[in-house]
């Protein structure tokens, strides 16, 4: 017997049983962002390597150590993206949508980096992103951060979520700021942990992030940006708050907070739970004003954030905030016995699914005793059975049958089938949508 091929490690298959969930965050989503004026790009899953190389940067973990990296028949060397914003702003300046207009613009899928499986986080992962550009002010800033708010309003997380806030300011200042830093933790470079000391010399900044007890003792005596951040950036900043204490978002000041990415300046922010231990963060970032024209294109603003597919399922499983009504397949399971039921069965579920365009229906195929299909249709989490053989076809009806209570079955009228149900339906709870 032929060896059986599994998925690759980190890649996960989404299963019908979990897959109606995925469908209901992306759905909650996707009406949420169509409400605020924002448009849907789709961009393929794999770029140039040169796309990530210089806007991520080649100094970072994602670019040296998680991409996944490969040369086409062609010599090209392609990447699988580890993260959507480099894509979008080239597809953008690629379309012509970034010249003189202003554009709130998002997108999901999956994303790709070489990191070790964990609950939370795989090598094969997804994201919703949210990106606009054209627009430099702390009102769009603003905007997104209620968004975000709003979702998890939605989705019941609000009060599970902190929103964490920092400044990293002009390029200027951030590069002053780590001229200082790294000047500071060259003199304490023995109490460093060993990833710390190796990003000392190529990204400073992210040892600001760092777990470690020893290196976090070292980090109470640092340089602190504050000092560094230059007059526009403070006053963004602080129109940005005000902005959120008026419209009631709470966030918490975290002055140690950066983002993983080269391209992030001025606003950056993370949505963190404690709900799913170690991996905290469910969404995540920040302004890049100086992106676009790193890529080839005009000097343009932008601010986006994306959020975490796997993270939010996980989390709203963890909290059982899902909606009860997801956990049922169909509202309504039609039955026939004989080979005149069947093939007026096929034709009966066609006219329910024109009359009423939100019945779930699932018609039963492949024969089998009267037994066998009520079984099939208890395990269909189906609220009705329609029950339909030779003495139905004759009579010009069918029976319902109720699976949820204690209510007796009853004949209806083939006519009268869409009312009945329609009617019956709402009154008993199950969703017509």
């Amino acid at each position: 017997m032929a060896k059986k091929i599994q998925a690759i490690r980190g890649m996960n298959d989404l299963l019908p049983s979990q897959s109606h969930r995925w469908q209901y965050l992306e759905q909650t989503v996707a009406r949420l962002l169509a409400r605020y004026g924002y448009q849907e790009i789709r961009m393929p899953i794999v770029e140039s390597t040169a796309l990530f190389k210089r806007s991520i940067g080649e100094v970072t973990d994602i670019v040296e150590k998680e991409m996944y990296t490969f040369e086409d028949r062609n010599g090209d060397s392609l990447t699988l993206r580890p993260e959507g914003t480099a894509g979008c702003v080239r597809a953008a300046e690629e379309h012509g949508l970034l010249f003189n207009q202003q554009q709130r613009l998002w997108y999901h899928g999956p994303m790709f980096r070489h990191e070790r499986p964990q609950k939370g986080r795989y090598r094969q992962f997804h994201q919703i992103g949210v990106e606009t550009f054209g627009l430099s002010g702390p009102d769009i800033d603003a905007e997104l951060l209620l968004i975000t708010a709003r979702l998890w309003q939605e989705l019941g997380l609000l009060e599970h979520l902190t929103l964490e806030l920092n400044t990293l300011g002009s390029a200027e200042a951030r590069a002053a700021y780590k001229a200082a830093l790294t000047t500071y933790l060259q003199g304490h470079f023995d109490a460093l942990d060993e990833d710390s000391q190796r990003r000392l010399s190529s990204n400073p900044l992210r040892i600001l992030d760092s777990k470690v007890a020893s290196t976090q003792a070292v980090l109470q005596e640092a340089p602190v940006f504050d000092d560094y951040l230059d007059a526009e950036s403070r006053t963004h900043f602080e129109q940005l708050c005000r902005r959120l204490d008026a419209a009631g978002v709470a966030y918490r000041l975290n002055p140690r907070l950066v983002r993983g990415l080269d391209y992030y300046s001025k606003t950056v922010f993370e949505w963190t739970t404690t709900a799913l231990g170690a991996q905290g963060t469910v969404c995540a970032g920040g302004r890049y004003d100086s992106l676009v024209e790193q890529l080839g294109g005009k000097a343009t603003p932008a601010v986006g954030f994306a959020m975490g597919i796997e993270r939010l399922v996980l989390l709203l499983e963890t909290l059982e905030l899902f909606p009860a009504a997801l956990e049922q397949r169909v509202d309504v399971y039609l039955t026939a016995l004989g080979e005149a039921a069947e093939a007026q069965a096929l034709l009966l579920a066609e006219r329910l699914r024109s009359e009423l365009p939100q019945l779930r229906l699932l018609t039963h195929c492949g024969g089998g005793s009267f037994k066998q299909q009520m079984k099939r249709a208890d395990r269909s989490g189906a609220t009705w059975a329609l029950l339909l053989g030779e003495d139905e076809i004759e009579q010009g009806c069918v029976t319902v049958k109720p699976l949820r209570d204690e209510q007796e079955q009853q004949t209806c009228a083939l006519g009268d089938l869409g009312q009945f149900l329609s009617r019956h339906l709402q009154s008993t709870g199950a969703q017509l949508r």
